[in-house]
């Protein structure tokens, strides 16, 4: 798999390239998040609810249309507890020839700071382990909970990191989750 990290926030992009420096597969640049299409999927770090009506996900939804928020709170309508929470994600069309899915991981339950949590590894595990289940082969990554969330940018891609390592099989993963 190869991703493509684009952030327009160059301390995040610095602090990803650092984290992902060893790393072949992370494609790491400073630009608009649509720079890295053509691809299979773009991850929105989006909340537990859905709602597109700020940050990147409003970015997402003036490509995608209103369609995308509208079948993003469909699908999470029908799941048991009527929210996606923190650490799943889902799949779902864009109808985009250049970005045919979206992976909607929250990394909120509803949109604020969520500095000092572990949310950012959180919803990049359920990123990854998204893309495994569907054998995508590129991906486009923005900044998780780096810019409604707060996270201080070496917070998150050190937490992007741990993820990565924990699915790829390079550390253990931690016993509790």
């Amino acid at each position: 798999m190869k991703l493509r990290f684009r952030d327009l926030n160059p301390k995040v992009v610095e602090a990803v390239a650092v984290a992902f420096a060893d790393i072949p597969a992370f494609d790491v640049k400073c630009a608009d998040v649509f720079e890295g299409a053509p691809a299979d999927a773009i991850v929105s770090p989006a909340n537990s609810h859905g709602w597109m009506d700020g940050g990147i996900d409003l970015v997402y939804r003036d490509r995608f249309g209103l369609a995308i928020e509208t079948n993003l709170q469909a699908l999470i309508a029908g799941l048991p507890t009527k929210l996606l929470a923190v650490g799943e994600a889902i799949i779902l069309d864009t109808g985009d020839e250049q970005i045919p899915a979206m992976i909607a991981a929250p990394t909120m339950e509803v949109p604020s700071v969520v500095a000092q949590t572990d949310n950012a590894y959180l919803a990049f595990r359920a990123v990854l382990r998204a893309v495994r289940h569907v054998n995508f082969q590129s991906v486009i990554c923005p900044g998780l909970a780096t810019l409604t969330g707060r996270m201080a940018p070496q917070e998150s891609a050190q937490q992007m990191r741990r993820a990565w390592d924990e699915l790829m099989g390079l550390v253990p993963a931690h016993p509790t989750q």
